[in-house]
This record gives structure tokens, C-alpha cells and sequence, in this order.
């Protein structure tokens, strides 16, 4: 087994005596059975599948800020710390529950979306709540006792808040019924990938494990911010432009955004530079849902040269970042090792 995928599955056992857990509580308020059967299948379902970068990525950021390694930890301290990565990856599947009912979506991570399970439907609703719900049972029985508790609770609650804002956001900007591209612009796409994304992605995971490593200053916190949402938001506009100009084997699914009528960075930069002909055509062909149409977009952003716009715009935005990651005062423990490791994951990704 090679490192990643020990790695992987030691992260992927702590996720297991956690279901156990949690299925324990719910026989000490005396749930029948059947309700017990289904809490943890929605908890099975619906947490480890993907790729699990948020939740491994608390781990190796926690090693870091505690110059080690992921697997130099004992087994106490690396499942406190894999209990927080389980966290995020629960608040996620709690947002993708909810977000595929909301987008009548059919599949995520290869499977049926949880809502087209047989005989689950609309119970799916409430099985969201329940995970989100899971990460407070959890904080709560190993984090009580810890002097940064209230930390974490409050960076949980204020980031759902934040995600939930930028989902708002790109509901009401990008309705698959009425498709208005007046409504578009790239201070909304912004708003809506720092929010929707970037706070959980980016920002979640490095605030935990500098909360669990004692560097809690607010100072420190800010310097993380300013570095992290930025990349948050470079993240999401490359996953933007592959979804357009990626191919289905290089990024893992067939790219939706021209027929879901997304506000994404694409579209946005098309209209920036759109002539009136151009504009025409893109009012008449983007969100439709056939092929024909679709195509007629991807032809006009390959004419409008916005592989070129995105490449010169990746460039700049990492040449910025290692630029302030330089910058950055580790006088208090923090260190820009954690930066690097998050910005080279992002680079030139292809998936």
C-alpha cells in the first residue's frame, strides 16, 4: 500500500468508531432499531465517499504546525485530530445532501444522490440535518474539556452560515428556468465561489489545526484569511474552466455549467469581452439544455481566446500568493510550509 493510501486508510478507520459512536448514543436515548439501521446508512452513504482532501488535509496541517509528520503521531492525538478532518467532511456531506435535492441532481461520487435512493426521497431533508447535527455530537464529547471548544464551535457555525450565504447567492443568480445573464457578473461569481467554497475548502481546515496547536491570535487568523480565500477562489474558477475546456477523462465527470446556466468564471469573462453579435448568440444558447447550444458556447469561448485570459490569470494569482506567503510572521508558531502545501495542490491541477 503505497503512502497516500495508508494514509487514507488510517483516516478512513477513525471514520468507522466514530459511526460506532454515534450509533451508540442514539441506543442510549433508546431509538429503535430500524432508526438506528438508517442513521448510519446515511452516515455511510454520504460521508467517505470523494476524495477526502478537506478532512486529510486537518491532519497534515495539524503535522506541520507540530513539525512532524501525519504518520509520527500516536494514535490518541491522530484521531483528535482525524475527529475535527471527520468534521468537515460531515458539514460537506451535510451541503452535498441538501445541495442535490436543490439542484435535482442524479449522481455524486458515481452513485445515486442520496434523495434517489430507494424509499428515501424526502427523508433525505431531514438526513442532512442529522449529519450536520453529527459534528456537534462529536465536538462535543471530545472537545469539551479543551480550552479552544468555543472556538470550534463558533468557526463551525460561522462558516455553515457563510457557505449557506453563497449558496443563497448562486440560486437566486442562476435559475435553470430563467436564464438572464444580466443577472451575471464576476463581483457576484466573487462572492459566490469565497462563500460558497472557499471558506470550508480552504480557510476550515487550517483554523482547526491551528486551534488544536495553540495558535489561536487573531493576528494569525488573518494572515491565514488573506491567503487562503484568494486561493479558495482560484480553486473554484480553475474548477470553472475545466469544467468547460477539461475533458470528461481528465476531470473525472462530464462538465454541466453552460446547460445549468452557472454564474461561473467563464461566462463571466465572455461577457466582459463579448461584442453585441457575440452577446446575441450566448443570450440564445447559454443554459439551454442541448447539445447544439452548448457546443455554440464552447466554440465562442475558444474564439474569445479565454483558455489565454485563464492561464494569464493563474500566473498572476500565484505569483501574488507566494508573494504574501513570503511575507508571513511566523514568530507565533504558524509557518508557510501550511500555505505552500495548499497552493501546490491547487497549481496546475488537471482534475
Amino acid at each position: 500500500m503505497s503512502d497516500k493510501a495508508a494514509a487514507k486508510q488510517r483516516f478512513i478507520n477513525v471514520f468507522d468508531g466514530l459511526v460506532e459512536e454515534l450509533k451508540e448514543i442514539l441506543i442510549s436515548y433508546k431509538m429503535p432499531q430500524e432508526a438506528i439501521d438508517w442513521f448510519v446508512r446515511n452516515l455511510d452513504y454520504n460521508t467517505p465517499g470523494g476524495k477526502l482532501n478537506r478532512g486529510l488535509s486537518v491532519v497534515d496541517t495539524y503535522a506541520i504546525l507540530n513539525n512532524t509528520t501525519a504518520d509520527k503521531l500516536s494514535d490518541e492525538e491522530y484521531k483528535k485530530v482525524a475527529i475535527l478532518g471527520w468534521a468537515i467532511e460531515l458539514l460537506q456531506a451535510y451541503f452535498l445532501v441538501a445541495d442535490d435535492m436543490m439542484d435535482q441532481s442524479k449522481t455524486r461520487r458515481g452513485q445515486p444522490c442520496w434523495y434517489l435512493v430507494e424509499g428515501v426521497n424526502n427523508i433525505a431533508i431531514n438526513d442532512s440535518f442529522m449529519l450536520e447535527g453529527a459534528i456537534y455530537v462529536l465536538l462535543k464529547k471530545h472537545f469539551r474539556q479543551d480550552s479552544y471548544y468555543v472556538d470550534l464551535l463558533d468557526l463551525f457555525h460561522e462558516v455553515t452560515f457563510q457557505t449557506e450565504l453563497g449558496q443563497l447567492l448562486d440560486l437566486v443568480t442562476a435559475d435553470e428556468e430563467v436564464v438572464d445573464l444580466d443577472k451575471f457578473s464576476l463581483a457576484k461569481h466573487s462572492f459566490i465561489v469565497i462563500f460558497k467554497t472557499a471558506y470550508y475548502s480552504f480557510y476550515l481546515p487550517v483554523a482547526l489545526s491551528m486551534y488544536m496547536s495553540g495558535i489561536s491570535s487573531e493576528e494569525d487568523l488573518k494572515q491565514v484569511r488573506g491567503i487562503l480565500i484568494p486561493l479558495g477562489e482560484y480553486f473554484q474558477i480553475q474548477d470553472d474552466y475545466l469544467d468547460c475546456f477539461g475533458t470528461p477523462e481528465q476531470i473525472g465527470k462530464i462538465g454541466t455549467d453552460i446547460k445549468d446556466n452557472k454564474c461561473s468564471w467563464v461566462v463571466n469573462q465572455a461577457l466582459l469581452h463579448a461584442s453585441p453579435e457575440q452577446r446575441k448568440l450566448l443570450d440564445e444558447n447559454y443554459g439551454k439544455k442541448d447539445d447544439v447550444s452548448e457546443q455554440k458556447c464552447k466554440d465562442l469561448f475558444n474564439e474569445m481566446g479565454i483558455s489565454k485570459i485563464y492561464h494569464e490569470y493563474e500566473e498572476s494569482i500565484v505569483a501574488k500568493l507566494k508573494e504574501q506567503i513570503e511575507q508571513i510572521d511566523e514568530s507565533r508558531g504558524l509557518k508557510k510550509e501550511v500555505l505552500y502545501a495548499f497552493l501546490a495542490k491547487v497549481y496546475k491541477r488537471s482534475k
